[in-house]
């Protein structure tokens, strides 16, 4: 690493030269002398070689990625990215790299087969945000590639799985080959759940065959190869009242416990949950988890707590597609929101939030997606006559955070919030945000609506914002939070501020974990569980 050094990129765009040593520190390939990487386009790659990495079968075989395209994701160009390889360990004196292939899109990885025979490179499809992965002849540089898989990246029900992989000994991982075989493992998503599975993929044929796939009833996922062709394997199996355990399965049917863990939390097996799946008005399929506190009991209406966090999808059929799975173990570490089981609450979990539309648009409708989200997370859990839609209380954490806030803004379905670790002004984060790609310049409105700040006088609901003092995510520098309750106050909205020393994006410190659920259990016993009738006005609560 070389001078310039740079307040406006991460160290690794920093200038810096680029050279294979040997393990005496002789110098044996300098690879390249790169700038210091400030201009790179957004959403784009730097000029010059950059993804180095070694081949996992070669001894000393170094490959990168070069862009065709000037690093510009909006250049309309095809090839869009070319790998390089050369073998450090045959130099000759005037040794020039070779090209390996080129890529229509974006270089999106590669990975080798153990045998050396076979290699999975993907690519990325920026403007229709697909992924898409081929095989290539690891051994014929220069050979065509054979396109196996094309999805969304946001498909879940056809998501093929990812290779099973093993350590070489030379330290590298690999796929596992077993003839024209490899092994693919997967969650399984389903509109019931994950149903994870393991299945042998013939190369040559493309053709699958499962050899393991979990049941409706339990989360059992793959664990590792315990026969290298398939036929023993090692499982990881848990239900909400059984803690996860390891099994020894055959791909006949035969299982042998292999680990006996015991339950160390008999006080939560209370608790019951399951998958509720609903629509929000438009027909957009959704669902949540629903949690109910181990005292519930049939026909009570309890308070709620709705824990979210939007994502983006470009069409309603990916945004319908269930995610995770009501199989789970119920654990609970850390500042998780399901301590308030322990304190009454029923809890709508990962309640389903997606953003739907083209990705260069799609915000321009965030703030009534949002809200149409969470109406219909309440409509269907009062319809289940299990929480009572007048003492509903949301959270979130980071993005969740600022969902929260532009929920208690723009609707009154909630009577306070809590937003962890936020961002709320967009204009602080000028050059692009989570899914968005435009820049404030190209679409100011959107930046503006989208930013609670800017309705902080709207915003009467009581919000408890936390935040750690020392976060390193570069889109909720503290300020953030400082900012959004200065505003709140301001204007007489119900606000509380708490800083936690040290702490990062997350938190880790069992006195902050400690403080963050007593703050988290006060606000909402406070404003959700013994709420004033909702016509009243709450009192004002900043510190």
């Amino acid at each position: 690493m070389r001078h310039p050094y740079s307040y406006l990129v991460p160290f690794e765009d920093f200038p810096g030269e680029i050279e294979v040593w040997n393990r005496s520190g002789r110098l044996v390939y300098k690879v390249a002398s790169l700038p210091l990487h400030e201009t790179t386009p957004l959403g784009g790659v730097p000029l010059g070689p950059r993804d180095f990495s070694w081949q996992a079968t070669a001894p000393a075989t170094l490959i990168w990625v070069e862009a065709l395209d000037e690093g510009n994701p909006r250049k309309k160009v095809t090839p869009r990215d070319r790998v390089m390889g050369i073998d450090v360990a045959a130099l000759q004196p005037d040794a020039q790299p070779s090209e390996w292939f080129k890529t229509e899109e974006r270089f999106a990885g590669i990975e080798w087969g153990e045998r050396g025979d076979l290699a999975l490179v993907w690519d990325y499809v920026r403007d229709q945000q697909r992924r898409r992965g081929y095989f290539f002849d690891s051994k014929q540089p220069g050979a065509s590639m054979r396109r196996v898989w094309d999805l969304s990246v946001q498909e879940r029900y056809k998501n093929p799985g990812r290779p099973v992989m093993r350590m070489l000994p030379s330290g590298h991982s690999a796929m596992v080959e077993d003839g024209s075989d490899i092994f693919l493992e997967g969650e399984g998503a389903s509109p019931e759940g994950n149903r994870p599975f393991l299945d042998r993929f013939d190369v040559s044929t493309l053709q699958s065959t499962r050899l393991f796939h979990c049941d409706e009833k339990s989360l059992e996922s793959f664990a590792a190869l315990l026969a290298a062709d398939g036929s023993k394997f090692l499982t990881r199996h848990e239900t909400p009242t059984d803690p996860p355990n390891y099994f020894i399965r055959t791909a006949s049917g035969g299982d042998t416990a292999f680990t006996h863990f015991p339950n160390h939390v008999p006080q939560l097996a209370g608790i019951k949950k399951e998958l509720v799946k609903y629509q929000r008005p438009d027909g957009v399929g959704l669902s949540m988890t629903l949690y109910l506190p181990p005292d519930y009991k049939p026909g009570e209406r309890r308070p709620a707590v709705m824990w979210a966090y939007p994502f983006e999808f470009t069409s309603a059929a990916l945004a319908s597609q269930v995610a995770g799975s009501p199989n789970t173990f119920t654990e609970i570490r850390g500042p998780s929101q399901l301590f308030f089981l322990l304190d009454g609450y029923v809890i709508l979990e990962n309640a389903a939030m997606p953003v739907v539309g083209d990705p260069e648009t799609m915000n321009n409708t965030y703030i009534e997606q949002i809200v149409a989200d969470a109406k219909a997370a309440i409509d269907k859990a009062a319809e289940m006559g299990v929480i009572d839609p007048n003492r509903v209380g949301v959270g979130g954490h980071s993005y969740g955070a600022f969902m929260t806030a532009n929920l208690l803004a723009h609707s009154d379905l909630f009577r306070a919030g809590i937003a962890r670790s936020g961002a709320y002004n967009r204009t602080l984060t000028p050059f692009t945000f989570q899914s968005e790609r435009r820049t404030l310049w190209e679409a100011p409105d959107v930046y503006l609506k989208m930013s609670p700040f800017m309705y902080a006088d709207k915003l009467k609901a009581p919000i408890l914002l936390i935040h750690g003092e020392a976060d390193n995510n570069s889109g909720t520098f503290p300020i953030q939070s400082d900012r959004m309750y200065r505003a709140i106050k301001g204007n007489g909205g119900s606000v509380r501020y708490v800083t936690l020393p040290e702490e990062a994006h997350g938190y880790t410190a069992r006195e902050s974990i400690e403080h963050v659920l007593w703050e988290m259990l006060t606000w909402f016993d406070r404003y959700v569980k013994n709420a004033a009738p909702a016509s009243a006005t709450a009192n004002a609560a900043g510190h």
